[in-house]
């Protein structure tokens, strides 16, 4: 297949389109710098220079495929004060894809996240999440109206990652939580610290991609997780050891001036199963856990930035 993929030079897609071109197929890469070209046309990747606000160019390249991933995201301006810009953007891009695709039951694939699902409950395919009106339920919100492109004839599916894509060159949350513990000479946690995170390795993350654009029935959910939860207070008490600083509880009062812009997601506990996931696809996780890859080192070998 001819695969249109956004994002095919960030952290998942520059997994993702190696594999596609393992697999056989055509890679067309979508590129916003003259670095991102270089990288896709090195890797193999047919290369269209834009951004996730030309259109036209993502309807007519969508319309030239025979599949699309989506992945790309607006996350300099959604992290710097402008969620509401990012996900509006994201939206554009997916409706634009959609009518782009519809009828011709062609796959198209996107990334979404754990947002919107109740603490402390496992979440399974079957769930969805709750709208709000907030940013972030806006984006799920996306993520429904990608579902809902199998009545139009698409092959449409979403893939909810695990919040912490790990895996060596991830500059994340896992790599912002190493450079606050080593800044602030503590690593640390919050309250008791036996909230849970999803994890996933980024090359089985990858893998997943490729198995829904080629296999996914329409209107699949699919869990990018390979373990349902890792607690905090584990992933800290790595760190600490790594880093040979103290680890300790943040009352919840002292978390914005400790974790700064990760205190909203660091209390965060959804844990989720990717159970129906595996049985759908075959997908069989490989890569080191969370706690494993931690301990490999490679997240202490230079100073991160947060």
């Amino acid at each position: 297949m001819r695969i249109f993929v956004t994002g095919a030079s960030g952290w998942i897609g520059s997994a993702v389109v190696p594999g596609l071109l393992a697999a056989g197929h055509r890679v067309v890469g979508l590129a916003r710098s003259d670095a991102a070209a270089d990288t896709l046309t090195t890797a193999g990747a047919e290369v269209v220079r834009g951004t996730l606000d030309d259109l036209g160019l993502l309807r007519d390249t969508a319309a030239g495929s025979d599949g699309v991933i989506h992945l790309a995201f607006k996350h300099d301006i959604a992290f710097t004060g402008d969620f509401q810009g990012a996900v509006e953007a994201d939206r554009r891009a997916v409706d634009t894809f959609g009518d782009a695709l519809a009828g011709s039951d062609r796959p198209f694939v996107i990334a979404s996240g754990f947002a919107g699902f109740p603490a402390g409950r496992t979440v399974t395919e079957r769930d969805r999440p709750a709208a709000d009106g907030s940013p972030v339920s806006v984006r799920a919100t996306t993520a429904e109206a990608v579902l809902a492109l199998a009545a139009r004839g698409v092959r449409s599916s979403v893939v909810r990652l695990s919040p912490t894509c790990h895996g060596e060159g991830d500059n994340g949350f896992m790599a912002s939580l190493v450079a606050i513990a080593r800044d602030k000479g503590v690593s640390g946690y919050l309250g008791d610290g036996a909230n849970r995170w999803p994890a996933v390795h980024r090359l089985d993350a990858a893998r997943l991609f490729q198995l829904a654009v080629e296999q996914a029935p329409a209107g699949s959910v699919l869990h990018g997780v390979a373990e349902e939860g890792v607690p905090m207070r584990e992933v800290a008490e790595v760190i600490g050891r790594h880093l040979d600083v103290p680890v300790a509880a943040i009352a919840p009062e002292a978390a914005a001036g400790h974790f700064t812009w990760l205190s909203g997601f660091v209390g965060m506990d959804v844990p989720a199963s990717d159970a129906l996931t595996r049985e759908l696809l075959d997908w069989k996780p490989t890569g080191p856990g969370l706690l494993a890859d931690l301990d490999e080192g490679h997240y202490f070998r230079a100073p991160a930035t947060a």
